[in-house]
């Protein structure tokens, strides 16, 4: 499962929450970062660990908030110059693999071979996949500008190469990508102009050049829906017996119509993205608080979980499997507002 999206959605989030998800429902699972940052350490309250491209186990040391009966989220960072290393290792070049690597070799045959850092990433993901490392393996993928370039980059060299190992690994990343049965793309998003008409861009760019199946779109940072947003904050205090402070009414109405307003804004562009995506969408809730930690990851999974729940396909479609379609219309999803 590759997740994609644009930057400041909440991809990484995502990422863990569908780890976290699975591996309480009794699956294996590899958690994949492509960056160096180590996001996901910190995702799981855990100091920030050296990037490494061997699995460490994230969720150890359970607590109580945390519960030790699931199996740990295994994590690893894959990096296209690990992925050298460990393929020059493995044709013969011994100590020579780690100076090779560091040479400036890839980065010369990045210039001649555009997209060659993606293909060996890819491929190593291919070799997780086939060595079965996990029950599902989630990768935190690029942002959506990157996304598409990184997800077709095999398409491209496998139509401007003949043979050779490049070549080899190309097919065996594109029937990868195109096979349902083994890997799907959930696209990540917030409901919000820009972020959904990216969202749209790169489901359809996906589909059209890659042949990737998409899983349901993720709305995240949804703001769960509020009531009685245009009651007087003045009559409805005397009612409760409440003195405001001088300012405070107007505080407060401006919080409602700034609170009022988000929710139309949510409600359009969710209703936008449905017309343009023939996709199920599940939304998760914007959690207000400084940090984000396991103990709000699993608020995330609960909410998840009672939205797969009620999660419905297009008609005609079956598992998540479902095509792109800009003409579709908005009763052809079904949209879960989890947060609610």
């Amino acid at each position: 499962m590759v997740v994609a999206g644009k930057g400041g959605v909440g991809k990484s989030t995502v990422s863990a929450t569908l780890a976290r998800l699975a591996v309480r429902q009794g699956l294996s699972v590899s958690l994949v970062e492509l960056d160096e940052g180590g996001v996901q350490s910190q995702l799981f309250d855990q100091d920030r660990q050296p990037p490494s491209s061997d699995a460490v186990e994230l969720s150890a040391g359970a607590t109580d908030d945390w519960d030790s009966e699931s199996a740990p989220v295994r994590a690893q960072t894959i990096t296209a110059e690990d992925v050298l290393v460990e393929y020059l290792r493995g044709h013969g070049f011994g100590r020579a693999a780690t100076r090779l690597s560091r040479s400036g070799m890839l980065d010369i045959a990045a210039t001649g071979i555009p997209g060659v850092r993606d293909i060996l990433v890819l491929g190593k993901i291919v070799q997780l996949e086939q060595s079965h490392a996990a029950d599902l393996i989630v990768v935190d993928g690029p942002a959506a500008g990157h996304a598409i370039t990184f997800l077709t980059c095999a398409q491209g060299v496998l139509d401007s190469s003949r043979a050779g190992p490049l070549h080899s690994l190309a097919s065996d990343v594109v029937n990868f990508l195109s096979d349902p049965t083994r890997c799907q793309v959930v696209l990540v998003t917030v409901a919000e102009e820009t972020p959904v008409n990216e969202t749209v861009e790169t489901a359809r760019t996906l589909e059209t050049r890659v042949g990737a199946y998409l899983g349901p779109v993720i709305v995240n940072l949804m703001f769960p829906r509020l009531e009685l947003l245009d009651a007087d904050p003045e009559t409805a205090a005397a009612a409760a017996g409440v003195t405001l402070r001088p300012g405070e009414a107007d505080a407060i109405r401006a919080a409602a119509m700034f609170r009022c307003l988000r929710q139309e804004m949510q409600a359009e562009q969710a209703t936008r993205l449905a017309e343009a995506l023939a996709l199920p969408q599940l939304w998760l809730p914007k959690l207000f608080g400084a940090e984000m930690g396991r103990l709000e990851i699993d608020m995330l999974v609960d909410a998840m979980k009672t939205g797969l729940t009620h999660l419905r396909e297009p008609a005609g479609r079956a598992g998540w499997l479902s095509p792109i379609n800009p003409a579709a219309g908005i009763g052809s999803t079904r949209r879960i507002a989890a947060c609610e």
